[in-house]
Formats: structure tokens, sequence, C-alpha cells
């Protein structure tokens, strides 16, 4: 575990997490990008328990609604979910290997998905199957990049 966190290293990730989450994509592609918050939520849960928490992952996700031009507070309530469940098994998490820990990535954006998707069905939004766990599956392959990049930026700036 990282025990000196890099704050400018931090807020870049969250600035361009945000960035790219309401970035151009290819049309034929939108389903398959990754969930680039809750990557970053789950990175900083996972390697600052103390400094990033529930409260801030809400506040997170409810600028990601205002960006995202969603019902306010679905994408709050689903990173403040994503970090209670990495706070919850963040000292296990640390003894995973990278594939165990993409698995559990999957797992908890796959729990984001879901309930942004049941919150939005609720509401009114008409498209059904599974596609909505697109997102989490991409994330969960690119996790082992954004994981090995921000530990060695912030080792190196921290």
């Amino acid at each position: 575990m990282l025990s000196v966190i890099s704050y400018p290293v931090f807020a870049l990730s969250i600035l361009l997490s945000l960035v790219l989450s309401i970035s151009l994509f290819p049309v034929n592609y939108l389903e398959f990008r990754p969930e680039w918050l809750g990557l970053m939520v789950f990175y900083w849960t996972f390697r600052a328990p103390a400094q990033f928490g529930i409260l801030l992952a809400w506040c997170l996700g409810l600028l990601l609604d205002v960006l995202e031009a969603t019902p306010l507070g679905v994408n709050a309530l689903a990173m403040a979910l994503v970090a209670f469940l990495v706070l919850t098994i963040h000292q296990r998490l640390r003894m995973f290997p990278l594939p165990q820990q993409c698995l559990m990535v999957f797992l908890l954006l796959g729990i984001n998905q879901m309930l942004v998707h049941f919150i939005k069905q609720l509401l009114g939004a008409d498209n059904a199957g599974f596609g909505y766990l697109w997102p989490a599956l991409t994330s969960a392959l690119i996790w082992p990049v954004v994981c090995v990049l921000l530990d060695n930026l912030n080792r190196k700036l921290g």
C-alpha cells in the first residue's frame, strides 16, 4: 500500500477521468467505453482509504451526473456504493494478485452499472439486455495499466 499520496496525481487523475467520461467516443463503440470515474474511485479508495471515502465518491458521482445530464443522484449513489464496497474489502484486496483484482474491478463496477441501469429503468429508460455490463468488462481489462501507471506516478511524485 502506498504510504504517501501525491495530491496533484490524485486531482489530475480525477479530472482526466471526468473528461474521459464525457469525451467523444465512436458511436459504434460507445457502450464499450470504460467506466473511468468508477476506476478512479476504485483505485483511490483502494490505495488511500483514509483520504478517499464514501463522501468524496458521492460528490464525484454527483458531478458526473451533472456532466452527463443524468438524473441527479444516480451516479452519486453508485459511486458511493463502489467506495463503500472497496472500503469493506480493501485489506483483502491488497493481497490479491492483479488478475484477481481485475475480477474484483469487474464485479464492483458491474454492480455500479447494474444499479445505474436499474434506476434508469425505473425512470423510464427502454434499453433492455445486458449490454450495460460492457463498461465493467472494459474497465477490468484496462485495470492493470491504470493501476501500474498511477502507482508509478504516485511513487515518483509522492
